[in-house]
């Protein structure tokens, strides 16, 4: 293959380098170093039964920027500005029904929130919501988070494990998800003014241990990606838990998608086209599989310690710099040191790993970047220590 000038950009980071590694993928030698919404109208009546709505779909052409846009749009007008909320890296927000109902994951505090501001039927139309959330998926593949089309329930829930119904018991059949709705709606329904009208909602506490319950879910996927490319597991699941907190719903507006929050016309285009041999870039759908974003992120980890860094020497150095350049890209991790790459390898190549570390995390360019590295090597440290 020949050498190209590949464009990427990796999470909220965009940088340009040229690439310094031919040939296509071969699996690792194990001896190698293992471095490292429609409204129903104008005046948002919702008080009368919506016959004449029809779930919206997102639009495949359109850039996530558009489509964000987009759903911005339908819920500033049905919720007004104060309500205004989106999905992103760590919280999994659903719209449904004409936008006037929306599920709510904050993985971070462990709390799902369900909510409605139809004043036709409310708690018929919360107790459906609460179903589709607990019910939701574990493969996003086939939900469509842009728009107000439900949730088809297939397959195993992704919540299993995560939350518990009044009686203790795990949730995975629609008939228990049904009567812990009706508990819900009895019991817990707390009601708040907003702009636009009455809010119905019931908040949802997650197990205590809710992290690792997903943790349990990908141990498989990580294991063979692992495996692979030869990356290390406790790697594999810090940069999960620091993009996504093992989210497979994650987005952000920087176009990433899925657990490792995967690009598809940089990191994506690069895996396809040096990795799988394939044309084109991976399609949301693609990313959105747990299986293919593991196997994507971490195919992209090779790239990076095979390719743009592998010009560095020292294990330790490597590994930092792929981090970094996870997030930053490798011409941010070259332009903390200097604006030639030559140099800027040179540079790296002088300093001890100890060094490396404090210019990464107090020089790099970009400031998310610079705390970057530091997150996921505290997360490392607490998936090795809990093993």
């Amino acid at each position: 293959m020949k050498n190209v000038l590949i464009p990427f950009i990796i999470s909220l980071a965009t940088v340009s380098c040229t690439p310094i590694f031919d040939g296509n993928f071969q699996r690792p030698n194990s001896n190698s170093c293992n471095c490292e919404s429609d409204i129903t109208n104008s005046n948002n009546n919702t008080t009368s039964k919506p016959d004449s709505w029809k779930p919206s779909t997102s639009k495949p052409n359109q850039s996530i920027e558009e489509q964000l846009e987009n759903l911005a749009n339908h819920v500033h007008k049905t919720w007004g500005d104060k309500e205004f909320l989106e999905a992103g890296k760590h919280r999994y927000v659903k719209y449904l029904d004409g936008y006037r109902t929306r599920a709510h994951i904050d993985f971070d505090k462990g709390k799902i929130y369900v909510s409605t501001i139809s004043q036709y039927q409310p708690k018929e139309t919360l107790k459906k919501a609460i179903i589709g959330t607990v019910l939701m998926p574990a493969d996003p593949s086939h939900v469509d988070l842009f728009s107000d089309k439900s949730i088809p329930l297939r397959g195993r829930p992704f919540l299993l494990g995560q939350i518990k119904d009044q009686e203790n018991k795990d949730i995975e059949w629609p008939w228990r998800a049904g009567r812990y709705a009706d508990y819900l709606i009895e019991n817990k329904l707390q009601t708040k003014t907003i702009k636009n009208g009455k809010a119905y909602y019931v908040e949802i506490s997650m197990v205590d241990d809710h992290l690792e319950q997903r943790e349990f879910q990908y141990a498989d996927l990580i294991k063979k990606a692992s495996k692979e490319y030869d990356i290390s597991i406790d790697l594999i699941y810090a940069i999960i838990q620091t993009e996504s907190s093992f989210n497979p719903y994650a987005v952000s507006h920087a176009g990433a998608y899925g657990l490792m929050q995967v690009i598809p016309k940089t990191a994506g285009a690069d895996v396809f086209k040096l990795v799988k041999n394939k044309p084109g870039i991976p399609t949301k759908e693609y990313l959105f599989n747990p299986a293919h974003n593991i196997d994507t992120g971490t195919a992209y980890f090779y790239i990076l310690k095979n390719r743009y860094l592998r010009d560095i020497k020292h294990p330790t150095n490597k590994y930092y710099s792929m981090i970094s350049a996870y997030n930053g890209g490798s011409g941010g991790v070259f332009s903390t040191f200097d604006p030639s790459r030559t140099k800027a390898i040179d540079e790296i190549n002088s300093l001890q790993p100890n060094q490396l570390y404090w210019a990464l995390t107090n020089k790099h360019p970009k400031a998310e970047a610079r705390r970057y590295l530091e997150k996921v090597l505290k997360f490392q440290k607490e998936f090795n220590e809990k093993s």
